[in-house]
């Protein structure tokens, strides 16, 4: 398999991921109420794997940190990705949505924002790699 191959391989899966991510999480925001810190995780996850995915389409080392904003600061600045905004408020549920901590729990419209945000960040990612003539499909 040649290097553009894998790189195209890897990043579908990446992606595949990311969108899977996505789906639990939407999947657990039927349930209700109860599982909005697994949802914030879920979402934060989601548009971590897929920023994580275009930069190996890019061939760009990254940090494997959940910080999102470091992550979008290393695509060029032509990705409408580099210019996500809020994705501090989704970095912070990378960790504080699995622990309990002195911190409130996340409620159900902090799930529904952390899903519209991931949404944001997936179409966002999508679109770019797609300008690029990347197929999200093999």
């Amino acid at each position: 398999m040649s290097e553009m191959n894998k790189i195209i391989v890897e990043t579908r899966r990446w992606m595949a991921y990311a969108q899977r991510d996505f789906t639990a999480a939407q999947t657990l925001a039927r349930e209700g109420d109860t599982f909005a810190p697994q949802i914030c995780f879920l979402a934060q996850q989601a548009a971590e794997k897929s920023l994580k995915a275009a930069l190996i389409f890019l061939q760009i080392e990254f940090p494997f940190r959940h910080d999102l904003e470091l992550l979008a600061s290393l695509f060029p600045k032509d990705w409408a990705c580099s210019q996500l905004a809020n994705l501090p408020r989704l970095t912070e549920w990378a960790v504080e949505s699995r622990y309990p901590s002195s911190l409130e729990d996340p409620t159900q419209e902090d799930a529904q924002a952390a899903l519209a945000l991931a949404q944001e960040v997936l179409s966002s990612v999508q679109a770019d790699l797609v300008q690029r003539g990347f197929s999200l499909s093999p």
